[in-house]
């Protein structure tokens, strides 16, 4: 499946049925009166995160979504029947941003979360709904009212609790595909990911988490080159970020340096969070150079730095196990707040 994190989409919900003029007529029934009745309610468009989706390809090859018009109403005072709304399906983590691109509608960060992005016309009343004691034969109707259409973004953010960041080819694929079941594309000659790919980790039977592995930064990726910033969003959500880093480059603190400054151009938030060093690779190393590596990097970066190897596997579980443990506080951290809104909530009295 094609992954697709950006989609513009045109939608219109339903325009009210028009009210019915009429009036009854029977055998026998020499005053029948006005029997008109109201037209239906238009179908509002709502979108709503579902589970089991991971890309907006869905609209890729359908851009416009219109909700059904209500029905006109009818004689004998039937009502007209109003349209079901229009439910598009989107990935947990998708927001909702207006044509401008920037000012945000919503954020659909959890499964069931939804949103009317468009309410549906109300329809017309009938003739039946103007009778008063004054005026007992009326002999008009009003029209539904028109739906609603807009232009709007769906952009997504991939729900991850730990990010694979580093420059092009530091091997963050391999790490993936050797901490989880995931099956990236990796190669023996250098190529760049051109879409991020999650992965399960799973260190025990309540020791899970997600990892995403977020395509290579270069230089000046702020200001749009190479990728560009298309991807950073996906680590926005992360709790954690473990920043690996290429063995053989010649200057490590360059290419650890490239990076955050590409984090902290793009985000200063994204920059704050946790983040977790390691020298990937090592099996091109002598153990003499990886201890000088790793020495010089730790100088540099004021924290410790880990060696790992996507390939052998070496040090890849120690360095699973400290970003769960970073994981696991986030989640914490979460049902605190979470519960501290609650008491918020129930202690309030008028």
């Amino acid at each position: 499946m094609k992954f697709l994190d950006l989609a513009k989409i045109y939608v219109r919900s339903g325009d009210g049925g028009n009210g019915s003029r009429s009036f009854r007529r029977e055998k026998f029934i020499e005053y029948g009166g006005p029997d008109g009745g109201d037209g239906g309610r238009g179908g509002d468009v709502i979108i709503e995160a579902a589970d089991g989706l991971n890309t907006l390809i869905d609209y890729r090859y359908q851009q416009h979504f219109m909700a059904q018009n209500g029905k006109k109403g009818g004689g004998r005072g039937l009502h007209g029947a109003n349209s079901p709304p229009l439910i598009l399906k989107v990935p947990v983590g998708t927001e909702i941003l207006e044509e401008d691109r920037e000012t945000l509608i919503a954020d659909l960060s959890r499964v069931g979360d939804k949103i009317i992005i468009c309410k549906g016309g109300n329809g017309g009343w009938g003739n039946l709904h103007f009778k008063t004691s004054v005026n007992q034969a009326p002999d008009y109707a009003n029209p539904g009212l028109a739906g609603q259409e807009r232009d709007i973004w769906l952009r997504l953010k991939l729900i991850a609790d730990a990010g694979l960041v580093g420059l092009p080819n530091a091997g963050k694929s391999t790490f993936l595909k050797s901490v989880s079941a995931a099956s990236p594309k990796i190669a023996d000659y250098p190529f760049t990911t051109l879409h991020p790919n999650l992965g399960v980790v799973s260190l025990g039977t309540e020791s899970r988490f997600v990892l995403a592995d977020i395509p290579g930064l270069i230089e000046g990726a702020a200001e749009g080159a190479g990728l560009g910033t298309r991807f950073l969003g996906h680590v926005e959500r992360c709790a954690v970020l473990l920043h690996l880093i290429d063995g053989t480059e010649k200057d490590l603190q360059k290419a650890y340096q490239t990076v955050r400054t590409e984090l902290e151009a793009y985000s200063p938030l994204l920059a704050s969070k946790p983040q977790i060093v390691a020298i990937n690779k090592i099996d091109s190393l002598t153990t003499a150079e990886q201890k000088a590596k790793k020495k010089k990097l730790e100088k540099y970066t004021g924290g410790p730095v880990y060696l790992v190897s996507g390939v052998s596997h070496k040090g890849t579980k120690e360095v699973a196990a400290l970003l769960f443990e970073e994981v696991k506080k986030a989640r914490e951290g979460e049902k605190a707040n979470a519960l501290n809104n609650d008491d918020d909530e129930t202690s309030w009295e008028p």
